[in-house]
């Protein structure tokens, strides 16, 4: 363990090395291993463990093993032939078998010689996650969205707070030039006043009925469910697992969590959040999906300026007195009038572009500083999201308090900051 990373354990063979103790034997070894030629000594390396496999799992992971301080020790997947492909995959980038492909994600937790692990699984794992990693001394990168409620959420952030833990929130947009540029002509008064945010999803679906099939081979579906209530195992069920609520949250959270990220930090309110949720879902009339397929949320701040939440193709469009300025996800920004970009250069970074933001984790992993989507910007803007589901939910509008983070005079809408997890899964 790195001395930026001791939190109080007994000195191993890494430091021992690191701290230049000499042996009494002399040896040989490779350049590499001391760092030269390119290539980052083993006890300066950030050793890394994966959990969950999935397609945007093996994505992540792709991209954090181009870092060359980067060392993948262990993958974990509750699917056989997940674990296995990616497993195949770390020990073809580094020409061994070292990688061990573990099935639960206690024993990934448990090693001494892993320092930070990597969460991209489903949705009702991430928080829980990342608190069960936090209090085993790991730092933390997780996909979004990184909570399923908004106690949850509260409580990722004191519990990093309390163990130190490095955390960052799969929104990579922060890390993105493109959106950078338009965050900072906003916030600059480049179109005069703010007045309005436009936040476009793209589209949803995914449905059908979820009958009792037998669980497939090689599949921990029990592990699978983690904190959701118990159910039988359906095709159905797994694959849209995003379209229930017992599993997932549907697209505001989503696709969301980038965009009110990104709406904040222009606005400038990333420790806070709109004060009123009110608008409209589209929802399925049956089958196993429940979330709303199409939404039209408006969600309005304690200043007056409005969140427009939609289901178009994925943009945000920032209005305000003076002109305005949109940005695409492929990263095109265009605005009215012409003078608002006029003499500027204008960059253009697609949506997936991952390296600086793990390069930003990497480099707070070894200063202990916070991460540009730290948990409490992280936990603000997916609020916003669980808000304006909460009001899809009841139908209605509701008033929030983002100082209490409570719902104004609304015991319903309080009832569902927080959820039941199944035993044995708490927080």
């Amino acid at each position: 363990m790195k001395d930026y990373h001791l939190k109080g354990r007994v000195m191993n063979r890494r430091d021992f090395l690191r701290l230049g103790v000499a042996l009494t034997v002399p040896y040989i070894v490779p350049s590499s291993v001391l760092g030269r030629g390119g290539a980052t000594a083993p006890s300066e390396q950030i050793t890394l463990g994966a959990i969950g496999g999935g397609g945007r799992g093996m994505n992540d992971l792709r991209d954090f093993l181009k870092e060359k301080d980067v060392r993948c020790l262990a993958v974990c997947d509750c699917w056989a032939d997940r674990r296995n492909r990616t497993k195949a995959m770390v020990d073809a980038h580094y020409g061994n078998k070292d990688c061990v492909a573990h099935r639960f994600h206690e024993d990934v937790l448990g090693r001494d010689d892993i320092d930070a692990v990597l969460i991209v699984t489903g949705d009702r794992w991430h928080g829980l996650l990342s608190i069960l990693a936090a209090r085993a001394g790991k730092d933390i990168y997780c996909e979004k969205p990184s909570t399923l409620t908004i106690a949850e959420g509260r409580t990722l952030v004191e519990t990093t707070k309390r163990y130190g833990t490095v955390w960052q929130c799969g929104t990579q947009r922060r890390s993105n030039d493109a959106f950078a540029f338009v965050a900072e002509m906003v916030s600059g008064g480049r179109i005069g006043k703010l007045r309005t945010i436009t936040t476009s999803f793209g589209g949803w679906g995914g449905n059908g009925f979820a009958k009792p099939e037998p669980v497939p081979k090689g599949f921990d579906y029990d592990r699978w469910l983690g904190q959701a209530p118990w159910a039988p195992y359906s095709r159905i069920r797994v694959n849209f697992w995003r379209n229930n609520w017992d599993t997932g949250a549907g697209p505001i959270p989503d696709m969301g969590a980038h965009y009110f990220d990104f709406a904040q930090w222009a606005h400038k309110s990333e420790m806070s959040g709109p004060v009123e949720f009110e608008g409209e879902g589209e929802f399925p009339d049956d089958g196993f999906a429940n979330v709303p397929f199409k939404i039209n949320v408006e969600a309005r701040y304690a200043d007056g300026v409005r969140v427009l939440m939609n289901s178009g193709a994925k943009t945000v469009r920032f209005d305000g007195d003076e002109g305005w300025i949109h940005i695409t996800d492929v990263g095109e920004i265009t605005a009215e009038p012409r003078s608002v970009l006029e003499g500027l250069t204008v960059p253009r970074v697609h949506w997936s572009y991952m390296a600086g933001h793990i390069r930003n984790f990497l480099n707070c992993i070894r200063s202990r500083k916070l991460t540009v989507s730290h948990p409490e910007i992280a936990h603000r803007a997916h609020t916003m999201a669980h808000c304006a589901n909460i009001s899809l939910r009841l139908g209605r509008k509701v008033r929030w308090n983002p100082e209490t983070e409570r719902f104004v005079g609304d015991e319903d809408a309080n009832n569902m900051l927080s959820r039941t997890m199944r035993a044995p899964w708490r927080i």
